[in-house]
């Protein structure tokens, strides 16, 4: 029955019963996290093998002839190259393979064009004005880049399909001064939303007012599938190429969530003119990544049905995870008008749309009563969530039975909150 048909005197009842048991639950002295997409420690044993992968003094010594232990190889050995340029459907020429994490890459690139421009343009930090579409809900990371550059941001909101693209289209067509636009195309952080194939061919044909714009087009997600492999999107480099706008994106990626974590491998994906510009300033900024650990994803994965392997492992950890905070939602709050949820195909998150006003006030109940979740508010730039709806969950670190309870004190968080408000207090 949906609260908002009870009486008063019904929903005050329910309130007292709930208040009730939320009083059990604080009195176990709980520690859930729910807050980050950590992968757990049996997603991250998966890869123990990795670290065996050289037996020898030859070993990291390349088919291509790099040793890897020594300087050299800014753009990344050939062997990664291709690895990670055949897992995003993109020529290894086009690929420098980098760091451990791509968050990294993003910010180095928002930075270098911050400071020196984007192939010959004014340097941002010139300008007067600067300014990023934000899809929302989003990535808090790279709401926080723009917001420690002091970046002005413009939100944008989501579709079943992917960011509004006719908002899109009318606002970088009309003002020079927004340069970039952040994109999780495949499993959406937090929506799980895969972008439609119009929605990508849109982007490639995006005519921005600013000749510096970029599209920011996180792959991070792209093989994290828990249910259908067989989601595909339209590659973006080469749809930009086939639109005439050859240099409108950088993608980046990485095997953060595939390898281990902390040490895994990232890459930039972008066309040869991009990749000439950014290698300028790379040659100052760093001798070189780490090649060694390159060399040992190669050797690891050797391929990317390797890496489809891989993640196969990871879904078949992450699914019943997903499966049982689903279940619980669906079982506790489904039909009670106490907020929505997307049931997500891959990624990390599930996203839970609370009624307005409401979702400060569950996380913090949630804190309270030993469940972290990331803050309200957090998938919109500045912090500001103008419904203060918004909830991500991430179910991937928690135990399975801590989950089962970290779920059901999420949701009698949800009833709690959502019960008290209609009654106004």
């Amino acid at each position: 029955m949906q609260y908002s048909e009870m009486s008063k005197a019904e929903l005050q009842e329910e309130l007292e019963r709930l208040k009730a048991d939320y009083e059990k639950y604080k009195g176990f002295g709980l520690a859930l996290n729910m807050a980050r997409g950590k992968p757990s420690p049996a997603q991250l044993d998966l890869s123990a093998g990795m670290l065996d992968a050289f037996t020898s003094k030859d070993d990291p010594v390349t088919e291509s002839g790099v040793d890897t232990r020594n300087y050299g190889n800014l753009e990344g050995i050939p062997e990664a190259r291709a690895l990670m340029g055949d897992w995003l459907g993109v020529p290894a020429e086009n690929i420098y393979v980098c760091g451990n994490a791509s968050l990294n890459i993003m910010y180095d690139c928002v930075a270098d064009a911050m400071l020196f421009g984007v192939m010959g343009s004014t340097p941002w930090c010139r300008l007067d004005k600067v300014k990023f579409l934000c899809p929302v809900p989003g990535y808090d990371r790279h709401f926080k880049i723009n917001e420690l550059m002091g970046i002005e941001m413009v939100n944008v909101p989501m579709t079943e399909n992917g960011p509004d693209m006719d908002i899109v289209e009318k606002l970088v067509s009309e003002d020079d001064s927004i340069k970039g636009i952040w994109c999780v195309p495949k499993y959406s952080n937090p929506q799980g939303i895969v972008y439609s194939d119009e929605t990508v061919k849109r982007f490639a044909a995006l005519k921005p007012a600013a000749k510096d714009f970029r599209i920011y087009w996180d792959n991070a997600y792209s093989i994290h599938y828990l249910y259908d492999e067989s989601i595909e999107i339209p590659e973006i480099l080469s749809e930009c190429e086939k639109a005439g706008n050859p240099d409108l994106v950088y993608e980046f990626a990485s095997t953060s969530k595939i390898s281990h974590a902390g040490a895994g491998i990232s890459c930039i994906a972008a066309s040869t003119a991009n990749l000439k510009s950014l290698h300028k300033r790379l040659t100052i900024q760093t001798i070189g990544y780490d090649k060694v650990n390159q060399l040992r994803h190669v050797m690891y994965f050797k391929n990317v049905d390797g890496l489809k392997a891989q993640m196969r492992k990871h879904a078949a950890l992450l699914r019943p995870k997903f499966d049982k905070v689903l279940e619980i939602l669906d079982r506790e709050l489904a039909g009670k008008g106490a907020g929505s949820w997307l049931k997500p195909k891959g990624g990390y998150f599930i996203s839970f749309e609370a009624c307005e006003g409401c979702a400060k006030d569950i996380v913090a109940r949630c804190k309270e009563a030993g469940v972290v979740l990331t803050g309200a508010g957090a998938t919109y730039p500045y912090g500001k969530d103008p419904k203060d709806s918004n909830i991500r969950i991430a179910p991937s670190y928690p135990s399975p039975e801590e989950l089962e309870k970290a779920a059901e004190i999420f949701c009698l968080c949800v009833k709690l909150s959502t019960i008290e408000k209609l009654l106004g207090k």
